[in-house]
């Protein structure tokens, strides 16, 4: 797996969570120059793109969690965060992050549940 995400949890409606995809050493070379994106598959759903961050931080979000999410990159750190507030339950689902064109092989993602 060469990005892990992390940061998943339980958490009630209204309340935020912050997660964390760092890569692996494998992919150092390929992380800054390459957009970063958050997807979810939420229950019952396809995977679905959340957020995205090209190599000059310029974000791009669905309409359903713009002004909701935050998605942020450490180049240095090989790190791409998101940052979710005003959680609700349609929220719930499994967060990957991977590289827009060409993706990774997924790996498990981070669970995020929000209860109402």
């Amino acid at each position: 797996v060469q990005l892990q995400a992390s940061g998943g949890g339980s958490v009630q409606a209204g309340g935020y969570l912050r997660l964390r995809c760092v890569a692996t050493s494998a992919i150092f070379s390929t992380f800054a120059p390459n957009t970063m994106a958050w997807y979810r598959q939420t229950p019952g759903n396809q995977r679905e793109l959340v957020a995205m961050i090209d190599p000059d931080k310029r974000a791009t979000y669905v309409e359903s969690v713009r002004g909701r999410f935050t998605i942020s990159r450490d180049n240095s750190k090989k790190t791409v965060f998101l940052q979710m507030s005003s959680l609700t339950s349609a929220d719930t689902g499994v967060y990957y992050c991977n590289r827009l064109s060409t993706p990774y092989p997924w790996g498990p993602g981070t669970l995020v549940t929000v209860s109402s």
